[in-house]
């Protein structure tokens, strides 16, 4: 088979890489020109652990092949799967406009192509979507679903930060089918690419699929709210640590460890979108989801705790100079939509502080958002060198090896840890006056 994928950004790019280090044939297609210059010469556009590597091995081989021609791309091919973004509108509802342009490009080259093809979304979509992209298909294409060409819905659940892994050890594949061909077909893709790996497959209509995404991410997002919550009572209580109720609580089997690591909040390109889609899609269906909207409203106002932390070790912000330590949204990817650090550093520069800022691949990013209000150290010593606080946001693991006698480079002593990425005793022993997330006094 010849698999073409069509979007460029973390889904599609990572699924292409994987695919064509497995011996397919892969046709990824995407309107940006620098994109397609880069993926060419096997070099990734954005930071991802190992896709640099598969990017570069597959381009090599001639296996993977970037293009701006759609429909090139799905005439050269079996299966096409569907990897465009969908971005929140301005009222937090999903955009599908990328989606449904691809469907009329779908349906439009279908028309032209003899024999039978599938199309696979997977990009992230509500309820009801993929039917509407099938629609526009069989208008476009004069053909119809179920004969003369295959739809599924299978959603991705990748971690940035650990994509490539997760694409090749996922803990199941969803299989949305409009019929049992275009099911059976997906079925045989995976089961090759996983060359007989154990992997749940589960198949079901394609609403339901489109459902499973939304109500995995939205148990992740909440359970991430819900130990901020609880740490936030925890900082009330004397010697309470948060850090040690999760552990506690997550080896009851029923619950998990996963998720319940207290901090400044979610972000990425995945929770805080997918969170409001959800919501402003229940609130059409005429059901307010009070659960989710209080997830949303818990997780804005952690990063602004954090904030709160660092006023009050210090006594105000004014005029103080602030290190912050980390602005990706969380570690392993230079991806900064939503990120905490955002919130964080605005609320900063409202109160009058200066800010300084290190992020071993976020800066330039960073950059596009901040410009010049911030300034961008190239190291974390250079960050902390004559700040009056410290503020760890990004668990970097170079973060975690900082000693008391790296961070006396400061002016002050103060440090808040939203990450709890260090002892609090050490720091304390070694002079610093240390505030973590989740920690009583």
């Amino acid at each position: 088979m010849t698999i073409s994928i069509i979007g460029a950004g973390y889904v599609g790019l990572v699924a292409a890489a994987c695919f064509a280090n497995r011996g397919f044939k892969v046709l990824i297609s995407t309107k940006n020109p620098k994109k397609i210059k880069m993926i060419n010469e096997g070099k990734a556009p954005f930071f991802e652990p190992e896709l640099d590597g598969l990017l570069r091995k597959a381009a090599r081989s001639g296996m993977l092949q970037a293009s701006g021609t759609r429909a090139e791309a799905v005439l050269n091919s079996d299966i096409t799967f569907v990897c465009v973004g969908t971005p929140s509108a301005a009222d937090g509802s999903i955009d599908l406009n990328f989606v449904y342009e691809a469907a009329e490009e779908i349906g439009r080259s279908l028309r032209k192509k003899g024999g039978y093809h599938l199309v696979v979304m997977r990009s992230t979509v509500v309820p009801g979507t993929t039917d509407k992209v099938r629609e526009i298909a069989e208008k476009l294409s004069g053909k119809k679903a179920g004969k003369d060409f295959g739809i599924c819905m299978c959603p991705e659940f990748l971690r940035q930060g650990q994509a490539v892994y997760d694409t090749f050890n996922p803990d199941r594949v969803v299989i949305g089918e409009h019929d049992r061909k275009a099911g059976n077909v997906i079925e045989k893709l995976f089961k090759k690419f996983y060359k007989g790996k154990k992997v749940p497959i589960l198949r079901m209509n394609t609403v339901s699929a489109e459902m499973v995404k939304y109500v995995s991410n939205s148990i992740l997002a909440t359970k991430v709210s819900f130990i901020n919550e609880i740490a936030n009572i925890c900082e009330r209580v004397p010697n309470v640590d948060v850090y040690e109720v999760a552990e506690g609580v997550g080896l009851d089997r029923r619950i998990g460890p996963l998720f319940l690591e207290a901090g400044p909040g979610f972000g990425g390109s995945c929770f805080p979108k997918d969170m409001n889609a959800i919501v402003s899609f229940s609130r059409e269906l005429g059901y307010q989801p009070k659960i989710l909207e209080t997830v949303l409203k818990v997780n804005e106002e952690q990063a602004l705790h954090v904030v709160d932390l660092a006023r009050r070790s210090l006594g105000g912000l004014k005029g103080k100079i602030i290190a912050i330590l980390g602005l990706s949204f969380k570690s392993d990817t230079d991806d900064m939509r939503e990120a905490p650090s955002i919130r964080i550093i605005k609320k900063l520069l409202e109160e009058g502080a200066t800010v300084a800022a290190y992020d071993p691949v976020a800066a330039s990013n960073a950059r596009k958002i901040f410009q010049n209000r911030i300034d961008y150290a190239d190291s974390a010593l250079e960050c902390l060198r004559g700040a009056d606080c410290c503020m760890v946001v990004t668990e970097w693991d170079e973060f975690k090896k900082l000693k008391p006698r790296n961070l006396k480079r400061m002016r002050g002593r103060s440090i808040v840890d939203a990450r709890r990425i260090w002892d609090a005793e050490t720091l304390r022993r070694a002079g610093f006056k240390y505030s973590g997330v989740g920690l009583g006094k």
